[in-house]
């Protein structure tokens, strides 16, 4: 009944707002976010591409958004369709300070995606050292190997890049 109202709202209101939750985080626009967690409607649903609005508020680098969302409890770990979640984003965008928001509030630091990557991995690729640093400090797995059997340590070496080598060894 409440989703029924809040949707007779949105339409009368003469108001613009988002169609979904997704694109409330998409925009940063915590007051449309706080209108659908009022509705009852489900934050962690996903989109027709898998991407729920914590995911989508990471990738477009809305602190705002995704610290709502972590104070409204969605799942921090779910992954989009291909696995990958808000905290493999942020590694691989290199958005630090949302990593460490998000391994603060316990995001798991060692969950593989759909080709057995980490957050670790992400980081060691595009090079991003300070979130290398923050997962290391919260125990990252050095260890785990993607689908193609190697470590974040071994995309380090693959970029050359020798300030992450020394971080990983």
């Amino acid at each position: 009944m409440k989703l029924f109202i809040f949707s007779c709202l949105l339409v009368f209101s003469g108001n613009v707002f988002a169609q979904d939750p997704v694109s409330a985080a998409r925009n940063n626009n915590i007051s449309e976010l706080a209108g659908f967690k009022n509705a009852g409607v489900d934050l962690n649903k996903a989109d027709s591409r898998g991407f729920t609005p914590l995911i989508i508020a990471v990738y477009n680098n809305n602190p705002e958004a995704v610290q709502f969302l972590l104070n409204a409890n969605v799942d921090i770990n779910t992954g989009d369709s291909a696995g990958n979640t808000a905290l493999m984003g942020a590694a691989f965008k290199g958005y630090t300070n949302l990593a460490a928001l998000l391994i603060k509030k316990g995001t798991d630091v060692n969950q593989v995606n759909a080709n057995n990557a980490t957050a670790l991995i992400f980081a060691a690729t595009f090079g991003h050292t300070e979130i290398i640093q923050l997962l290391l400090d919260a125990k990252a797995d050095t260890k785990i190997t993607d689908r193609f059997g190697k470590t974040a340590l071994n995309h380090a070496q693959l970029q050359e890049n020798e300030t992450i080598e020394k971080l990983l060894k």
